[in-house]
């Protein structure tokens, strides 16, 4: 049996079971309800967007995705990370059979892992490539916690399929969307998608202002470091809006619209690749007339930043998170 070790517990987050089971009912205690949306969770939301950061700042706007998750039907979990050590150019999937967490194990669906390897389109992750990354890791402790309200034992518990996501283009995300889709259309699959929002700063190479004065996400300019705090709006002001751009664009269906606003501002959207092959299956399921009217299109219940940045010397990373109705 290869088991992934829970390799950022006790730095990322909390190592001790205990502690960080209460941490996590916490933040979803904290979640009732969602403006716009009503109360939680909605039924039929199988696909999720949450961030990936440290505890300390991605727990509690990940709880309103978490919370929002319907999982009266789930027997698989599908897990969509971004790659931030391993290059790929397409997707990479896990050689293990469990993945470790304080909380206790999660079991990998060996059998749906394997049939995805079988269509020729999906790398292997080594080992020490699964257990560098942080992106999937990161939502373990949330998975587990929300899977042991909703079963009897972890023995009942739906397995897990993990996916790396690289840098992949447009063309590719279509064509791992549409391998994705059927799974995708089946009321017993839950799709997690891992993703941070903006990264602003000096140290992130992204500077990108809208002043007040811009009617379109593609107004703005870089500042750089030697200008003065702008104050129309301020910076964090600014994030924001670039940050709502993104998520409307995503919040539209449109994966070609999500990938030209991104275009438009540079917003650097680390898990942008995962968010847009998981875009190009619902396209693909309503092109088919798979989805209800009204569903397949994600909506966004939480944003949070890490800091309010003021000057061009701070930085911030954005947090955001979504479901989808199926």
């Amino acid at each position: 049996m290869a088991k992934r070790d829970a390799s950022h517990a006790g730095s990322w987050y909390s190592d001790h079971g205990p502690t960080l089971s209460r941490q996590l009912d916490g933040w979803l205690s904290q979640v009732n309800h969602a403006d716009g949306v009503g109360a939680l969770p909605q039924p039929g939301a199988r696909v999720i967007i949450a961030p990936h950061a440290g505890y300390a700042y991605s727990g509690p706007p990940a709880a309103w995705a978490y919370k929002s998750l319907d999982l009266s039907k789930a027997k698989r979990v599908f897990l969509l990370g971004p790659s931030h050590h391993f290059y790929l150019s397409g997707c990479a999937l896990s050689q293990c059979t469990h993945y470790s967490t304080p909380l206790g194990d999660l079991p990998l669906d060996t059998s749906t892992i394997a049939e995805l390897h079988s269509t020729g389109k999906f790398e292997r992750m080594s080992q020490s490539a699964d257990e560098d990354e942080h992106s999937l890791e990161m939502h373990l402790p949330y998975i587990h916690k929300v899977l042991s309200t909703s079963f009897p034992s972890s023995a009942a518990f739906p397995p897990l399929i993990p996916i790396l996501v690289g840098s992949t283009n447009a063309a590719r995300e279509v064509a791992y969307g549409t391998i994705l889709a059927p799974y995708l259309q089946d009321s017993t699959s839950i799709f997690v998608v891992s993703s941070d929002f903006c990264h602003w700063g000096l140290r992130f190479n992204y500077t990108y202002y809208l002043p007040a004065s811009a009617t379109k996400a593609a107004d703005g300019y870089n500042l750089r470091s030697k200008d003065k705090p702008p104050t129309s709006p301020h910076i964090h002001e600014s994030i924001a809006r670039i940050d709502k751009s993104a998520m409307e664009a995503a919040e539209s269906g449109s994966h070609d619209a999500f990938l030209e606003d991104l275009r438009q501002t540079g917003n650097t959207v680390c898990g942008r690749h995962p968010i847009g092959v998981v875009m190009a299956a619902l396209e693909v399921l309503k092109k088919e007339n798979k989805v209800e009217e009204g569903k397949g299109t994600f909506k966004f219940v939480r944003y949070e930043r890490s800091s309010d940045c003021v000057k061009v010397a701070d930085s911030s990373v954005s947090y955001g998170s979504a479901f989808a109705v199926l």
